[in-house]
């Protein structure tokens, strides 16, 4: 046996060693790949927060975007290559805090909410409380939600609304100050859908494997298309159709 193999044995047998009380000694180390994922979405976050403090408006909301798709990378590659970890749970919702809380929250407060002084920085506070208070209380219901739905607004689809709104502000020429009172209503009602009640579809029961008319990939090129031309409206427009969903569902629920 080579040093090597013993080296590799020894640590084997450590991390096996019954510590009492039906405890094992944890595992030393981290899972790479999916942690990485992680930490490009808290770069780009943070890149966000610096691209707002410099003006840079534009480029903050699509730091948000970005951070979101590498957000929803981390945790599909975790579980294609079997390196979930409860590290790796905690460091997630760590980094969904900074891109879809602060982030989002600083930015529209830099952008817009600043001239209104208290009003300006509370409507913002409760944004980020509500993304906090969001995170948690998705971390203590795995499990035992419901797997097609999301009970409250999720954290990235909010700031999806509220980078969004500034992307396609700052595209067409729309100063932030011209919607200070806008925003500080928006920002806020974003906040407290976060912890509502409200069902919203989490589309993780969506079949991209199975066969669909030839309909649907004609409306999925037209949604492409339309994405290339104008990038900015149509993420804004998708964004708060799917924040306006959850409300409207509950109102049609009760006429009916």
């Amino acid at each position: 046996m080579s040093i090597e193999e013993m080296e590799k044995s020894s640590a084997d047998e450590v991390e096996d060693i019954d510590v009492g009380d039906g405890r094992r000694q944890p595992h030393k180390g981290v899972y790479l790949l999916p942690n990485l994922f992680t930490t490009a979405a808290l770069f780009s976050g943070f890149y966000s927060i610096i691209a707002a403090m410099n003006g840079n408006f534009i480029y903050a909301a699509v730091a948000v975007f970005i951070a979101m798709v590498l957000d929803g990378l981390d945790g599909r590659v975790a579980r294609l290559t079997h390196t979930q970890s409860a590290f790796g749970a905690e460091y997630d919702s760590l980094a969904d805090m900074v891109s879809f809380g602060i982030s989002p929250a600083l930015i529209v407060f830099t952008w817009s909410l600043a001239p209104l002084g208290k009003v300006g920085w509370i409507a913002a506070f409760i944004y980020a409380v509500g993304a906090a208070l969001r995170l948690a209380r998705f971390n203590t219901m795995l499990g035992v939600e419901e797997k097609r739905y999301f009970t409250g607004l999720p954290s990235p689809a909010a700031a999806g609304i509220v980078a969004g709104i500034i992307w396609a502000a700052n595209d067409k020429g729309v100063s932030g100050e011209s919607l200070a009172t806008f925003m500080a209503l928006i920002v806020p009602m974003t906040g407290l859908l976060m912890v509502s009640n409200v069902k919203y579809r989490s589309f993780k029961d969506l079949n991209l494997k199975g066969r669909v008319p030839f309909v649907v990939l004609l409306i999925a090129v037209l949604v492409l298309v339309f994405i290339a031309l104008e990038p900015a409206l149509v993420m804004m427009a998708v964004f708060c159709l799917y924040g306006l969903w959850g409300p409207l569902g509950v109102v049609f629920k009760r006429f009916r």
